[in-house]
Parts: C-alpha cells; sequence; structure tokens
C-alpha cells in the first residue's frame, strides 16, 4: 500500500494540557520519527481549559495563557519530526470549545476572542501551521481522508465509538467500507467492525485512540471510572479519492501504545 494515491498517517487525542503525559508524549514522538507520514491529526482536548472552569473548588495554579503556551509547545515537538510537507490536522475538542461558548459562567463574551490561541501573539504562529477543525457534530465537526473519518466524538457511553460511527458515516455519505476514527472517552478500541447482530457484521468500522495525559491524576478525575483508559496512538494508510468511488476496504490501522 504505497505511491502518490495513498495516504499515511497518525493521530492521538486528548493531551488534556497541563496534565498531559510526558512520558506518552516522549513515546509519541520517538514512534513518529522516521515514518513518512502525510498526515498527522490531533483528535481534540489539547488543552484542559481548566483555568477557566465553572467549578469554583476546581485547583488551578495556572493560567490558560500557561495551557496555550505548553500546548504550542507540545504542537512544535510533533511538527519538527515529521516531513516537511505533512499535512497538520487539530481538532477542536469538547475542552477547547468550551472556553469559546455562549457560557456566562466560564467566559464573559467580551473575553471570548481571548480564549482562541489562533489570536494570541505568544502562541499563533505554532497553531496557525496546523488546520483547525471546529467541534460540530455531524460531517462540520469530521476531517475525512479518503475512507476514513476523524473526530473527537460526543458521547462517552460505553457502545459511543460504534453508535457514533454510524452516525458519522450516514452524515458523510453512508458509503461501505469507511472506518471512524475517534477520541473523546479516553478508552483506547483497536479498528472493530460495526454490527447489526452478533451473526450480521456491517460494512463500517470503528476504532478510539485513548488519550496521552494523566501521569498524575487530575484532581477532578475522582468523577470517573478510568479503569480502561489508555494512553495510545493509531498509525494507518488509506487510499485517496471519494469514498463512494472506492468499492473494497481500502485502509489499514492499527493501535500503537503508549503507556
Amino acid at each position: 500500500m504505497s505511491g502518490a494515491e495513498w495516504a499515511r498517517f497518525a493521530t492521538v487525542s486528548c493531551t488534556h494540557v497541563p496534565y498531559q503525559s510526558e512520558r506518552a508524549i516522549g513515546r509519541l514522538l520517538q514512534e513518529l520519527r522516521g515514518r513518512k507520514l502525510t498526515h498527522f491529526i490531533h483528535l481534540g482536548d489539547l488543552v484542559d481549559a481548566e483555568a477557566a472552569s465553572v467549578h469554583a473548588d476546581d485547583p488551578t495554579g495556572h493560567s490558560l495563557l500557561d495551557e496555550f503556551e505548553k500546548a504550542a509547545e507540545i504542537l512544535a515537538s510533533i511538527r519538527e519530526v515529521l516531513p516537511k510537507d505533512c499535512e497538520l490536522i487539530l481538532h477542536d475538542g469538547n475542552h477547547d470549545d468550551n472556553i469559546q461558548k455562549a457560557d456566562r459562567r466560564r467566559v464573559p463574551k467580551a473575553l471570548r476572542s481571548l480564549c482562541n490561541p489562533r489570536r494570541i501573539p505568544q502562541v499563533r504562529d505554532e497553531y496557525r501551521r496546523w488546520k483547525r477543525i471546529p467541534y460540530r457534530k455531524g460531517r462540520a465537526g469530521c476531517f475525512q481522508l479518503g475512507p476514513v473519518i476523524f473526530a473527537h466524538g460526543w458521547s462517552a457511553a460505553a457502545n459511543s465509538d460504534e453508535l457514533e460511527a454510524l452516525q458519522l458515516v450516514q452524515s458523510c455519505g453512508g458509503h461501505s467500507h469507511r472506518l471512524v476514527v475517534r477520541g473523546h472517552t479516553h478508552r483506547p478500541v483497536r479498528p472493530t467492525q460495526c454490527r447489526r447482530t452478533s451473526r450480521i457484521p456491517l460494512p463500517w468500522w470503528y476504532t478510539n485512540v485513548g488519550h496521552t495525559a494523566f501521569d498524575n491524576r487530575a484532581a477532578y478525575t475522582y468523577r470517573f471510572d478510568i479503569e480502561e483508559w489508555g494512553r495510545a496512538m493509531l498509525v494507518g494508510e488509506c487510499k485517496l479519492g471519494r469514498p463512494g468511488r472506492i468499492g473494497s476496504k481500502a485502509w489499514d490501522a492499527d493501535l500503537v501504545s503508549l503507556d
């Protein structure tokens, strides 16, 4: 699977700066070196945005600018080990989007533009190197690469990877043999075929890349069951072109553990 008609990609999610896993980022950089990738996709929640939390009892000890500056440093470290012509994609996740949404409890409307790192002089040069995908449910919140659909994810339920894969496939044309790649849940899942029943497979697949955060558990995660969380990246390749014209499974992908 090589040649100009094929794309080679890697993707991660949920770094949650300032709670990034330095160990996972280090392993990520090691894995990326030497790979002739055409696309790198970060699926969102690059920053945690805890410094703008609506919860008065959330400890911070840092500013939102601190989060953006460290995030830009991580983006730069990834970019520098990739081929010069590798396309860089950065999704907004729910944490990234929270600080720009119309919520008076979090950030006053007049200050919301200051929460956009692409407008902040200290970090905008790095952020502007990355194509932004907004946090919007459906096609508008997806990056499509041939038959592969990338999205941050919205639901965190146990079966959300499959359910949202089916929804996104339909939003993006309903074509067969597509793979939907998500983050959001922090639960890594290898590429898995969707099924109508245990005996009837469907012609779509889903996968989840887990997260790249929390060497030390953040205080607010006491609310969550983290037993199934894991740090990983997805690497793969896919045929370029219109999905409706690709009549077979024209992609290959697998998880690489960063734990």
